[in-house]
């Protein structure tokens, strides 16, 4: 009998990457088993890691959603440099709320985030018009002057900040409340932007003035866009503040701007799957070269320069494209 070799996806791709036509429970599987991946590794983590690594863990939901906030933007036409802003306004929010109106976590964390995103956005808004480099100079600057402005000031605790905010009830609500809010986020955003509205959201980051001729107003979509991006950057602050159960300026440094970008470039833009397996591969690894002293910078900064060589199209869709490449032997009629 003679046998040759097929990709496993023949037969089951019609036409698209969305339409499908299924004939087995192998071929379920087939195209279940990414999407099943992420949810069971986000289920099991948080049972199988010690204390240490669940706080690492939570650094790495907090940098995914940064991550995945930095690429809604950019997928809009958005490049932004200062996703500090997102992050500390939101920790800013949350602490305030807990400190001075003493409000339990499951009303500051909803609350710090849609406020934050609505104060990121109207802070945004008069600089939407600019393209390019200028949007990212903008977005770089406005975090660290909110930092001068604190720091002149004295306001919200000053250079001290303000510190004994409320936890949450343990470290495995912490765990599972952070993996929750990554995957809703994670399968949220791909699902919005494979719709229409997604459509528009591309069109604006290929060809601006094409959508413009289209008669439609990309400003307002753009601002959406970035409500969005600075609702879920919020949250990522508001859970670290009753994490750590302390806000101040550090909230606002460069770390929380240039590691999300990082996991989203190694990870592969344009994906959100992407810039959340970016988050998991550089965060731990940021932690277990702690132990190299100075080296780790260097280290850490060969291993960035490696993948982007290696990988320029990001490790994500170097495995999304292997994985339809998969083949099996299949009988030949004779």
């Amino acid at each position: 009998m003679k046998r040759r070799r097929e990709r496993i996806d023949r037969g089951i791709r019609v036409r698209s990457s969305d339409v499908f036509a299924l004939c087995s429970w192998r071929e379920m599987l087939y195209l279940a088993g990414p999407r099943l991946l992420p949810v069971a590794a986000c289920l099991l983590l948080p049972a199988v890691l010690g204390v240490y690594w669940q706080k690492v863990l939570l650094s790495v939901a907090v940098f995914a959603l940064l991550a995945m906030s930095w690429d809604m933007l950019a997928q809009t036409g958005m490049i932004s440099l200062g996703q500090a802003l997102f992050f500390g306004v939101g920790a800013y929010g949350a602490g305030l709320m807990d400190h001075y109106w003493h409000l339990p976590p499951w009303i500051t964390l909803p609350a710090a985030a849609l406020c934050g995103g609505i104060i990121c956005t109207l802070l945004l808004l008069p600089v939407l018009r600019l393209r390019g480099i200028y949007f990212s100079m903008v977005t770089l600057i406005v975090p660290l002057m909110m930092v001068r402005i604190i720091e002149a000031t004295k306001i919200f605790g000053g250079t001290e900040g303000l510190s004994g905010m409320t936890p949450l009830p343990s470290r495995w609500v912490e765990a599972y409340v952070a993996m929750a809010v990554l995957l809703a986020v994670l399968f949220g955003f791909r699902r919005l932007l494979d719709s229409d509205y997604g459509l528009v959201l591309r069109g604006i980051c290929d060809n601006d003035r094409s959508v413009i001729n289209a008669g439609i107003n990309i400003y307002w979509f753009k601002a959406q866009a970035l409500f969005l991006a600075g609702t879920v950057g919020a949250f990522a602050g508001a859970f670290m503040t009753h994490v750590y159960m302390f806000v101040g300026m550090p909230v606002f440094a460069l770390d929380y701007s240039i590691l999300p970008i990082a996991a989203a470039v190694v990870g592969g833009p344009g994906s959100f799957a992407g810039a959340t397996l970016g988050a998991f591969l550089l965060v731990p690894m940021s932690e277990a070269l702690r132990g190299f002293g100075g080296l780790r910078i260097v280290l850490y900064g060969l291993f960035l320069v490696v993948f982007i060589v290696a990988l320029p199209e990001g490790i994500f869709h170097f495995l999304q494209r292997k994985y339809h490449q998969f083949e099996r032997w299949v009988e030949v009629d004779q």
